[in-house]
């Protein structure tokens, strides 16, 4: 029987409440119901700890095992857990509504790297000056952008009074 996540403030030996327990051998063999101060003298006479592995059930499962081993392997596995996990990574790309169509070009090979390597992209619209008065041409070179990628990206547009922007997320094959 395999023992699943634990908490950190996990109870052994003394520190278990309740008076009768359900123990569990260390080899996973079921010993039945126990008074906890012979539960307490088994594990002791095994050499191991008692582990109190399921508190609120009715009686509290404990298990008799070496629990500074067991701890040395719980964060054996989450260390190795943290290392299999993969960042998400958002790149930003800043483009104007006066753009030249080289220079969108460009941008949109950029996007099209980024996109190949699993990243979310942030296409970013820039607006100065008199241009944030004629808006709808920035946001004409966004959909520009979001047409050219749609089969590879989900597009998820945000076209808000101050900031106007578009979200690529890598479409999974």
């Amino acid at each position: 029987m395999e023992v699943c996540i634990i908490s950190d403030k996990v109870r052994i030996n003394d520190k278990i409440k309740g008076r009768e327990l359900r123990i569990i051998s260390s080899t996973g063999a079921q010993l039945g119901i126990m008074d906890s101060a012979a539960a307490l003298e088994l594990a002791a006479d095994q050499g191991f700890d008692l582990v109190e592995i399921a508190p609120n059930a009715n009686p509290p499962v404990c298990k008799i095992m070496d629990f500074g081993k067991f701890k040395y392997e719980q964060t054996r596995k989450a260390k190795e857990a943290r290392k299999n996990q993969k960042q998400v990574v958002v790149k930003e790309v800043k483009v104007t509504a006066r753009i030249d169509a080289h220079d969108l070009e460009t941008k949109t090979n950029m996007i099209e790297k980024f996109l190949s390597k699993d990243n979310k992209v942030k296409v970013t619209l820039m607006l100065y000056g008199r241009e944030r008065m004629h808006a709808a041409l920035g946001e004409l070179t966004l959909n520009e952008i979001a047409e050219k990628f749609q089969e590879v990206a989900e597009i998820d547009k945000k076209y808000n009074e101050k900031q106007k922007y578009l979200m690529l997320t890598p479409k999974k094959a």
